[in-house]
């Protein structure tokens, strides 16, 4: 992805923050409007840093697990405003990330038994 681009997106955003920040209206169809504005800038970002494969893997994981793809398209896009993406990312790159991703959110399931001592009236009724 070109400096350029990366550059006018910051603009962009800039931009949507300082109008969102000055009119302190809080009308409803601003704030619809203002979700899908930045609704739109994500998925543009996101078409500019996967390819297709990905990007699909991506949408797929979205169905499944929103929280997960959430993470992951927030990370995508931080590593892209930092320029620390050196091109498209492949699914099998996207498929490291999400290992990635996995391992940090990973929850750990434990499970205990207690077991009661039931009083067992056999053992003393013997004679």
């Amino acid at each position: 992805m070109a400096d350029e681009e990366l550059e006018a997106i910051r603009q962009q955003r800039l931009a949507e923050l300082q109008a969102k920040h000055g009119d302190s209206s809080n009308d409803q169809g601003g704030q619809q409007e203002a979700k899908q504005r930045e609704s739109d800038m994500r998925n543009s970002i996101l078409a500019q840093v996967l390819d297709q494969a990905a990007r699909a893997r991506l949408n797929n994981l979205a169905l499944v697990k929103p929280e997960k793809a959430k993470a992951v398209e927030n990370y995508l896009i931080q590593m892209a405003r930092f320029g620390k993406l050196g091109g498209k990312i492949s699914e099998s790159g996207l498929i490291e990330i999400l290992e990635k991703v996995s391992q940090q959110t990973e929850k750990k399931t434990t499970v205990t038994f207690n077991r009661r001592k039931v009083m067992d009236s056999d053992d003393e009724d013997e004679d």
